[in-house]
């Protein structure tokens, strides 16, 4: 924990944070003042971040500018609060905020926060005065709502602002109408929802004005750089993990919405079969209470209204990620919390059995969902504690006594977990030898290795990995890929890279990136992840999954290398191997709706307006569907299965399906990695023939 000089402290006590100042606002706001304990957590912050942070950038006019949009950004996401005389005011800090912050002065975060307080209580009256009757709106008139508002101007004054309010009212009845619900039941609906919304921010403390203040500032840094309020640090998870008496869903921010990044492996969300990567929550209700708006929450906000004690029920207002963005059509899930238990998450084995080039082979199948380990009992010296590499040991050793031809390590979604497990997995593989190199702030590399002499499996290998195949998972597969111990399939890889730490405050902890995780070849795996061999089709777009997608997030880059270039066996191959994998996959059903699939939601995410005609908005939508549906039903004749005749949404009362248990040669991607292993053994064969 970093500690101030006793004369850094002293010159607290004189700063200009808790002087007095203009007010802004009404008067029932005028309490949200900084105080002594969060001028000095500032301070801590800027000199923690200037020391150790990873990159330790300047804190100079240009960062002040990115903290300034950042800030702008998280208080008005959609440009539909401020005006442009409010932003002209605000312009006088653009190239100040790091002087500010240097200094302990945090009143213009204050009275930014304080004014954007004023502008969303104006919005909500408005919007509630609208809803007092309905029949006056006219949805037979031709005219849209701009949805992608990121990069719209400013309103110009109060006027236009009423003009966009009045717009987005009226599309928010027009969702519900389509949906089936009567005028007077849109009207109470709505109504109650904003009121809500005027009621939570009467609720606003001066540590939310802080909290969000200094992320502003923080997330400038990299987005896994963040400021935990005393409250926060007690009970959040670091990772956004719900996995502990939650849903088992791993969450972002994004504009004024959450957004589901991925599913803990044999968590409730995960089971439900309801809730997909880049869903957005925009409601929680707790069991059959009232649904709770939470659009333009923050994040740790939203998590605690998620979690709640094991067997509970919560319910998520979702907006489906495949839907369009002008298409903010929500669905209601529910969902019974229980905390995720370590042999739901172990290893499984398969066997994968296919006749290729006229003779039947069997492969083997390992599924490994996280890299685990039972700490607990590690650290008791149980000499029968979990953990990835044991269980993957053991299920290799059964494989083996089944005479399988190679082995598929199914890396599909797992969002990692033990460092440690991934390098003694990685030492299952490959002879002694480096598995990691992390790089710290101060250009220090420490090297983790396999010090194990000899290789428990020789065997043909492929690793399958997809976008949400992160962290730990990245470091093994990028060892497997460096050592050319195995062909690597699938999609890139998430990109997560960083390593972090908390440091304690005097009020609060600072969440930050300290050092950076590289491959043995000193490749970096942040940003750019993994990139397989031979790629298959993205399941999410990567645009939206991945790290990549978030703001600020560090660069590629590359140190020296921890182990010399060998000869590559995979690579004589790689272009023969590819054009077979194309040639075999270029009619397959599930790859070609995969495709297909996502080709639809990337036109589909290029719509930034939405229409505000009924008749024309019951047509796109009907369009849509039908085209959805009709891929669905290609793909169902392709396969000689039963068509559908619409697409149904799962009722949200209607108790989750367990999936009927599928043999691993129904999986595309699975029989396809297998397949192309086989091609690239019957291949080296006829080299070594030669």
């Amino acid at each position: 924990m970093l500690r101030l000089s006793s004369t850094a402290l002293a010159l607290v006590l004189g700063l200009q944070a808790m002087s007095a100042a203009a007010k802004t606002g009404p008067e029932n706001w005028e309490y949200l003042q900084p105080d002594r304990e969060q001028v000095i957590a500032s301070l801590n912050v800027v000199e923690l971040l200037k020391r150790h942070h990873y990159n330790k950038p300047p804190l100079d006019d240009a960062r002040s500018q990115k903290i300034y949009d950042g800030y702008l950004k998280t208080l008005d996401p959609a440009r539909s609060y401020f005006t442009a005389a409010d932003i002209g005011e605000f312009d006088q800090w653009r190239n100040k905020f790091d002087d500010l912050l240097k200094s302990g002065d945090l009143e213009p975060g204050f009275l930014m926060y304080k004014r954007q307080l004023v502008r969303v209580q104006e919005r909500l009256d408005y919007a509630i005065q609208l809803l007092q009757d309905t029949s006056k709106l006219d949805f037979e008139v031709e005219e849209s709502l701009l949805v992608e508002r990121e990069n719209a101007p400013w309103a110009k004054d109060r006027a236009e602002l009423d003009d966009l309010w009045r717009k987005r009212v009226k599309d928010e009845v027009l969702r519900l109408k389509l949906a089936g619900k009567e005028p007077k039941a849109i009207e109470e609906l709505l109504s109650k929802r904003y009121k809500r919304q005027l009621k939570r921010l009467d609720q606003t403390s001066g540590e939310d004005v802080f909290q969000t203040y200094i992320n502003a500032f923080a997330q400038t840094y990299d987005p896994h750089t963040n400021y935990l309020s005393p409250d926060n640090a007690e009970n959040f998870d670091i990772n956004m993990s719900l996995s502990l008496e939650g849903i088992g869903a791993v969450l972002q921010s994004d504009n004024e919405h959450v957004k589901v990044v991925r599913l803990v492996p044999a968590g409730p969300a995960e089971k439900s079969k309801q809730i997909v990567p880049a869903d957005k929550i925009i409601g929680v209700a707790q069991g059959d209470k009232d649904m709770v708006d939470v659009i333009g929450w923050r994040l740790d906000e939203v998590v605690k209204l998620i979690r709640g004690p094991k067997g509970s029920k919560v319910r998520l207002e979702v907006i489906p990620a495949s839907n369009a963005p002008s298409d903010q059509t929500s669905k209601v899930v529910s969902i019974i919390r229980e905390a995720v238990k370590l042999e739901e998450q172990a290893a499984q084995k398969s066997v994968l059995k296919l006749n290729h080039d006229g003779r039947d082979y069997k492969l083997g199948v390992i599924k490994v969902p996280a890299f685990y380990l039972d700490f607990k009992a590690f650290r008791a010296g149980d000499p029968n504690y979990k953990s990835t590499t044991r269980d993957v040991k053991r299920l290799l050793t059964e494989l083996k006594k089944d005479n399988v031809d190679g082995v598929v390590l199914d890396l599909r979604d797992n969002g990692g977990g033990s460092l440690q497990e991934a390098t003694e997995l990685t030492g299952l593989f490959i002879d002694q030898g480096p598995t990691v190199l992390v790089r710290n702030s101060d250009g220090r590399v420490d090297v983790l290795a396999d010090e194990e002499p000899g290789v428990f499996y020789t065997g043909p290998l492929a690793v399958l990995v997809d976008r949400l195949s992160a962290s730990a998972s990245e470091i093994f597969a990028g060892a497997m890929q460096d050592y050319h111990r195995g062909l690597i399939l699938g999609g890139q890889t998430f990109g997560k890279g960083t390593v972090q730490t908390i440091q304690e405050l005097n009020h609060g902890e600072l969440k930050l990136t300290l050092a950076k995780f590289y491959r043995v070849s000193g490749q970096s795996t942040q940003h750019q992840g993994v990139l397989p061999d031979i790629a298959y089709p993205d399941i999410v777009d990567t645009k939206e999954i991945g790290e990549s997608a978030l703001p600020e997030a560090m660069p590629w880059d590359s140190i020296r290398p921890a182990i010399k270039p060998e000869s590559d066996p995979f690579k004589p191959f790689l272009a023969e191997l590819k054009a077979r994998h194309e040639a075999r996959t270029a009619e397959n059903p599930d790859f070609v709706f995969t495709r297909e699939r996502l080709a639809l939601a990337q036109e589909l995410m290029q719509q930034t307006s939405i229409s505000l005609n009924e008749q024309t908005r019951r047509s796109q939508r009907a369009d849509i569907e039908a085209r959805q549906l009709a891929l669905e039903n290609t793909k169902r004749k392709a396969k000689g299965e039963e068509l559908l005749k619409e697409i149904k949404e799962e009722d949200e009362d209607s108790p989750p399906v367990e999936p009927e248990k599928t043999k691993p040669e129904d999986d595309a991607y699975l029989s396809e990695s297998g397949r192309i292993l086989l091609d690239y053994l019957g291949m080296d064969t006829q080299v070594a023939k030669h």
